[in-house]
């Protein structure tokens, strides 16, 4: 079976075995796992920012975010398409009693300065007023577009303007580094505050981070263990993570898998594929894209209905050049 359905299905490798068998360990709610905490000062490093905080989800580190800058009752500006808001179990509000205002973002899910300036809410006596700015980069629904540094400081730059901070929703964050040959620092020079996942493209088999400066760390810290997130011996799992940090490079090999994914099945009559930016393509199918999953399935090949007529496929470190060739034959002979 090739699965393509997202690239959280990737097994850890041998190397994140070994680490996790031989992980130093302490209880990390007392911040005394060694490994926990030499995971956070990498994270922190490698994103530009000044402290980190290991999670073990990438929604509850969204979720601990917006807790972290925003009060109950305040509004959050996302894209309307954006994770945080339609895949998140409705977490704003259920956890923190904060509203979301979506925002449309267009066909790339970007959020533009003036529409900031339009959603934003002053804090009066009859209205909630405006509590944090959330970007989604690569934006998931939208194909895995990779939002440039430049759109990520005008949006942040106009939710200043009212005092506003942003966070960044970077389940795939290192996707758009490589994808825009960008540092992930640079990306972030605007932001308050970055999630990011090791379990997706990074390869490790659990947990994201969530980073900031020193002072939104330590409150989001007292957030992680009221949203149940506090761990004990967690270098076991933190230890594949280290190892995650150093697989930044090669996801650019998911990348030229996915170009060659969306090329084949674009030639294949009732698929249409545009050029995917980063690891995630959108198939737009003749058929229900139900019918079209369980179709290509049944050829052995595992994908997302991602709509009507939407299916989505992930590239990932689990399959190579030659599983996508086969996985091109296998969709044309499903539709044969």
């Amino acid at each position: 079976m090739i699965d393509l359905r997202s690239d959280t299905v990737t097994r850890p490798d041998e190397a994140m075995r070994e680490a996790a068998s031989t992980a130093a360990v302490g209880d990390d709610v007392y911040d005394e796992d060694p490994t926990v905490n030499e995971l956070e000062a990498r994270a922190a490093e490698a994103v530009g920012m000044q402290a980190a905080l290991y999670v073990p989800t990438g929604t509850m580190g969204n979720q601990i975010a917006a807790r972290t800058h925003a009060d109950r009752g305040d509004e959050l500006l996302c894209e309307r398409d954006s994770h945080i808001y339609n895949w998140e179990v409705g977490g704003l509000a259920q956890l923190s009693g904060i509203q979301a205002r979506p925002i449309d973002g267009g066909a790339r899910g970007v959020i533009t300065p003036a529409a900031v300036h339009d959603a934003y809410v002053e804090r009066t006596d009859h209205r909630p007023g405006t509590g944090l700015l959330a970007i989604e980069n690569t934006h998931n629904q939208k194909g895995g577009i990779a939002i440039t540094a430049d759109e990520i400081d005008a949006a942040a730059a106009a939710a200043d303007e009212h005092d506003v901070p942003t966070h960044v929703d970077g389940a795939r964050l290192f996707n758009a580094s490589v994808a825009l040959d960008t540092p992930a620092s640079r990306l972030l020079d605007s932001a308050d505050s970055v999630m990011f996942c090791l379990s997706k493209g990074l390869g490790a088999p659990v947990g994201s981070m969530l980073a900031g400066s020193e002072a939104f760390v330590e409150r989001a810290h007292r957030n992680r263990k009221l949203f149940g997130g506090g761990m004990r011996q967690a270098g076991l799992v933190a230890a594949p993570g280290i190892e995650a940090l150093d697989n930044v490079d090669r996801l650019a090999e998911d990348h030229a898998n996915a170009r060659t994914l969306a090329a084949g099945l674009d030639a294949i009559d009732g698929l249409v594929a545009a050029p995917p930016e980063t690891n995630i393509v959108l198939v737009e199918t003749d058929d229900p894209a139900e019918a079209f999953v369980e179709a290509i399935a049944a050829e052995g090949v595992r994908a997302s209905a991602f709509g009507e007529h939407t299916v989505r496929l992930c590239t990932h470190w689990d399959v190579d050049e030659s599983n996508i060739e086969q996985a091109i034959e296998r969709v044309e002979r499903a539709l044969d």
